[in-house]
C-alpha cells in the first residue's frame, strides 16, 4: 500500500515538474497574462472605478465581490462542519 502511495505522489509531482515548464518566468510582462486587455484595464482605471489604492483589495473587495463572498460562506460553512464533528461531547 505504501509503494502505491509513493507511485502516486511521484506521478504527480513528476507530472506537476513537466507541466511548470511551460509556464513564462515570475513576473515577465510578456506574458499571455499581461497581455490580456482586462489587465491592462484593471491596473489603470481600479484606482479611478473604486477609489482603492491598492489593485488587488479593489479586484476582490469591488469587481468580483460577490464571488469572494461565496467562497468565504463556503469556506466558513466548511470551518463550522468540521468544529460540530471534532467537538467533545459530554456522556
Amino acid at each position: 500500500m505504501k509503494i502505491l502511495a509513493l507511485f502516486a505522489v511521484l506521478l504527480a509531482g513528476g507530472m506537476l515538474l513537466y507541466a511548470g515548464q511551460d509556464l513564462p518566468a515570475f513576473g515577465d510582462q510578456n506574458s499571455p497574462a499581461y497581455q490580456h486587455p482586462m489587465t491592462t484595464r484593471f491596473i489603470e482605471e481600479s484606482e479611478n472605478e473604486t477609489g482603492v489604492y491598492n489593485i488587488v483589495t479593489a479586484l476582490l473587495a469591488n469587481y468580483r465581490g460577490y464571488d469572494t463572498l461565496g467562497e468565504t460562506t463556503v469556506i466558513f460553512t466548511a470551518g463550522m462542519a468540521v468544529i460540530l464533528l471534532l467537538r467533545r461531547r459530554e456522556l
